[in-house]
């Protein structure tokens, strides 16, 4: 077989293990895929062709799993729409760099077809590690998170989802192997990735029971296309203040609850506008809490703006402002830009809104709510972020993520959601989600979606808080657990060098 049929296999494969993902969610052409690049790395026969083989798997992988990308630059004014398309490509080219890095050690590592599933699952471990910090990092869709909707999906809380990617490439291996190779090693690989799935089931007993507060999720269905449109302002506030109303009023809702708008929803400066927060008091109960996402400036002695944060504010029934996150890890040339006099010379600057950069907050803080748990806050995709979204010295409650997922088409919406289930799992904690068109819901701490409403519709969804888990094995080490799973990969593959 040719390198150049070898590739485009590899493509096609990388394109299959995408159909895992939300939209589609099927999770055995995922593992059907690693199993033609276990296949196809076996043909390798140099590093360059070991390297290639994983790099074109990865952008068939990223070029259909990204798609939503491109849908962002529909509604950028000053960027023509095709540049979105050229951007996945290119972005799934650098991401590729990843798997082919992953393939590449594997090779080198180890000759024996057995050995190197278990190394290969090993790398592409570290590999997706690094992708979600090298560059800022960018750690969307790991191939774990094709198991959600399985029992396998539990075992993130033990060793998080990276594990979970090393065990779709040992589970892929092992039907390669079946099939070509060796039976018995092929048996006992399968059969160690049936034990453990075998334990994430026993993992999910009972439903976890929501005996906490009343919580509202606003979704105004307000699409991008329609959010900065002139004029407009003043209607979608109202909109946000209608819904709101109509959900505390119900009689059911009499006791005190925390609604929750997102991210961007305000167009007025809280902390600078007393008509704004009057507003928003004179729809709270005593005890209600708001937590709206807005912006908040930074001025210099003149009174000139400096810069902004993207920030979710805690705000009570008399209109004070009772805490306030700010959004640490920033989108490269989304919230600010990079090097930002030479981006404008070449004209990337105006991807970014604006002519002000977004400035960092200090990463994962719990926010004390008065008369209800804390809560830890991620804002967009932050919720993306293994081991990084709970502040280590101070556990909350549960997790509020506000996003504005309505740039993001079909696919980016339902895949953030994905995401955030995988957070719930690996740290034992309700997960809340406010969006503007969806998917807004609420998950319980073992992930699973407890209610939720229908994408591109006016609701609100109103839930009771689930209960917290005590901490999991993953929330207390964090990618210790995945790193000792990786030895663990390593040793097997020791273990098994002299099979075939």
């Amino acid at each position: 077989m040719s390198a150049r049929i070898r590739f485009l296999i590899a493509f096609a494969a990388g394109a299959l293990a995408a159909c895992g993902f939300e939209p589609f969610g099927l999770w055995p052409l995922t593992m059907v895929a690693v199993a033609v690049l276990v296949w196809l790395l076996d043909l390798a026969q140099s590093r360059r062709g070991a390297f290639a083989t994983g790099w074109w798997f990865g952008v068939g992988h990223f070029c259909v799993g990204l798609t939503w990308i491109a849908t962002a630059f529909t509604y950028q004014a000053k960027m023509p729409p095709a540049l979105g398309w050229v951007t996945v490509v290119l972005l799934s080219m650098f991401l590729s760099l990843y798997p082919g890095l992953a393939t590449l050690a594997t090779w080198w590592a180890t000759k024996s077809r057995t050995a190197r599933v278990f190394v290969l699952a090993a790398a592409w471990m570290l590999a997706e590690w690094l992708r979600g910090h090298v560059l800022s990092g960018f750690a969307w869709n790991p191939l774990g998170v094709a198991w959600l909707d399985t029992g396998v999906a539990q075992l993130g809380s033990l060793f998080g989802g990276l594990g979970l990617s090393g065990l779709m490439v040992l589970a892929g291996g092992a039907v390669m192997l079946a099939l070509r190779h060796n039976r018995l090693s092929a048996a006992l690989t399968l059969g160690a990735v049936c034990g453990v799935a075998l334990l994430g089931g026993l993992l999910v007993p009972a439903p976890v029971p929501a005996t906490g507060p009343m919580v509202h999720l606003v979704q105004p269905d307000i699409g991008q296309s329609q959010k900065y449109e002139a004029g407009l302002e003043e209607r979608h506030f109202q909109r946000y203040l209608n819904l709101t109303r109509g959900a505390l009023a119900a009689p059911e809702n009499r006791a005190p609850a925390i609604v929750a708008w997102p991210e961007s929803a305000i167009p007025y400066l809280l902390e600078e506008d007393p008509g704004a927060r009057a507003a928003l008091a004179a729809l709270l109960k005593p005890g209600d809490l708001l937590l709206v996402g807005g912006e908040a400036l930074q001025r210099d002695a003149s009174g000139e703006v400096k810069s902004a944060t993207n920030s979710l504010f805690v705000v009570d029934q008399t209109g004070t402002l009772r805490g306030r996150y700010d959004k640490a890890h920033l989108v490269p040339l989304g919230e600010y830009v990079p090097a930002r006099d030479i981006m404008t010379v070449i004209g990337l600057a105006r991807l970014t809104p604006g002519d002000i950069d977004f400035l960092p907050g200090p990463g994962p803080r719990t926010l004390t709510l008065p008369g209800f748990p804390a809560a830890g806050i991620q804002i967009c995709y932050e919720m993306i972020f293994p081991a990084a979204v709970v502040d280590p010295a101070n556990r909350p409650g549960w997790l509020l993520n506000i996003s504005n997922d309505a740039w993001f088409g079909p696919s980016g919406p339902p895949q953030h959601m994905a995401q955030a289930r995988l957070r719930a799992i690996e740290e034992g904690l309700p997960v809340a989600r406010a969006t503007p068109t969806g998917v807004t819901g609420m998950i319980d701490a073992r992930g699973r979606v407890v209610a939720t409403a229908e994408r591109h519709r006016m609701a609100v969804v109103s839930a009771r808080l689930p209960d917290a888990l005590p901490p999991t094995l993953f929330a207390r080490f964090g990618h210790w657990t995945s790193a000792a799973f990786g030895l663990l990969l390593l040793a097997a593959a020791w273990a098994s060098r002299k099979r075939i």
